[in-house]
């Protein structure tokens, strides 16, 4: 096998150098040389050391390619399978990441408990010894008799052993802790996460093996490492919630193998993360009297509709500058919303102190939330509630016209299922036949469907 060896390359131009440098000589862009394995042009017996996936690499039409559904292996968690799209896929490289302790390892461990007893799997811990991940197996009460276990962080060494044990699923814990002996960086920096995701990537299209990779998040909640890494896989899952509240939320934010900004959800108890079969419930509080300011939305999040409340509080500024905070919606719109009410409503907060909240922790970020945002104000404002059992949705444009917003039906469905008896929706998304046990109101403008509630 011919020999590899290191260059750096500049992310700015693309130029490469044999050694490291402040400022890349190419287009004197300073801190830009990153670390790279070189493939040489032919290796040992005449075969490229990157090999192409397919022996033939000939054109062909595309309507001679026969399509074929793709199988999936059921992890055995609903809630996991329903955003992975309906369990993994053979070949498939997924990357999980979180904020540390919110479940993603205890997570995997549950799935490959139950993929342990219809198929072969295997659990990477680069952060844990053998004895924690055991430990924490027996506190969970699972049966991991035929889970296989490999503590090890060098990336040629987990090449070995799984191409040894062939498992059908895969889980690395984490990507960030491995390495590899042709990089002289440090386990975690930008070239070692990009070169072991490529590598184990190429490794699970080449065997047909599953691959879960759990990653890091920054500060700021986005996945540490190269965006590169984002794009080779093919399943993108953050995993979201508060370490304080024993509820986690599961988002897909990217999926070549099932629909995008799925959501699940899962409550963490003394025995794991267990499924929320009705996930609607956790979104609602329960009022013994009707509340101001609080109303009630039907999202769609992926193929599930949900049903949160917004709760709003409206107060009396004593800053030059009133405040608008909002949490789990976006800051930005609500200054819009408040424009348009005062335009196209006559309701003026510009000595108001406005405060927005989705309950339960999670984010929306549909615009289908701008019609429950402005009728919680106004019933904080006026002080009044809302009517008992009303839901709402709808897009506000800033000429003050109700948008529609997708999958009204199945939102609608979704109330009257959980006993709510009057909609307020925009005039387009008016349901043809009547749902059983809700009372629709259809409006077109913001004002109609203020003048509603008066």
């Amino acid at each position: 096998m011919a020999k590899t060896r290191t260059v750096y390359v500049c992310a700015e131009c693309g130029g490469t150098t044999p050694k490291w440098q402040g400022k890349c000589p190419h287009c004197n862009a300073w801190n830009t040389l990153e670390e790279t394995v070189e493939a040489p042009a032919q290796a040992a017996g005449g075969a490229h050391r990157y090999a192409p996936l397919a022996s033939s690499s000939s054109v062909r039409s595309l309507s001679e390619i026969e399509a074929r559904e793709t199988p999936r292996q059921p992890t055995g968690l609903d809630e996991f399978d329903r955003v992975l799209g309906g369990g993994l896929v053979a070949g498939a490289v997924v990357l999980i990441g979180g904020d540390p302790g919110i479940g993603k390892s205890t997570l995997l461990l549950q799935a490959l408990a139950s993929l342990s007893a219809s198929t072969k799997v295997l659990y990477v811990t680069g952060e844990e010894s053998a004895e924690q991940v055991a430990l924490r197996a027996r506190r969970l009460g699972l049966q991991t008799g035929n889970v296989d276990l490999l503590a090890e962080i060098r990336l040629e060494s987990i090449q070995a052993a799984v191409s040894r044990q062939k498992p059908a699923v895969a889980v690395i814990d984490s990507i960030q802790t491995l390495y590899s002996g042709e990089l002289s960086s440090a386990p975690g920096s930008v070239s070692q996460v990009r070169e072991c995701a490529a590598q184990l990537t190429r490794l699970a299209k080449q065997t047909g093996i599953a691959i879960v990779m759990i990653g890091h998040v920054t500060k700021d909640g986005a996945l540490a490492g190269p965006r590169v890494l984002e794009h080779i896989v093919d399943t993108v899952l953050y995993f979201e919630g508060d370490t304080h509240s024993s509820f986690r939320l599961v988002r897909a934010f990217k999926n070549r193998f099932g629909a995008v900004n799925e959501l699940g959800v899962f409550a963490m108890t003394d025995r794991g993360l267990r499924g929320v079969a009705n996930p609607s419930a956790l979104f609602l509080s329960q009022h013994e009297q009707q509340v101001a300011g609080s109303c009630v939305m039907a999202t769609q999040e992926g193929t599930r509709p949900l049903l949160v409340e917004i709760q709003a509080l409206v107060d009396s500024s004593h800053a030059p500058n009133p405040r608008r905070l909002t949490v789990g919606l976006e800051g930005n719109r609500l200054a819009m919303l408040l424009a348009v009410l005062h335009r196209h409503a006559g309701v003026s907060t510009f000595d108001q102190d406005v405060f927005v909240n989705a309950v339960g922790g999670v984010r929306i970020t549909e615009p289908a939330a701008d019609l429950p945002v402005l009728l919680a104000i106004m019933s904080s404002l006026r002080d009044k509630p809302l009517p008992r059992g009303l839901i709402a949705f709808g897009e506000v444009g800033l000429a003050g016209e109700i948008r529609p917003a997708p999958r009204g039906q199945e939102r609608l469905r979704e109330a009257a299922k959980l006993g709510f008896s009057v909609a307020l929706i925009p005039k387009a998304n008016a349901p043809r036949q009547p749902v059983e046990g809700l009372e629709i109101w259809a409006v077109e403008r913001l004002d109609a469907a203020l003048d509603k509630l008066r």
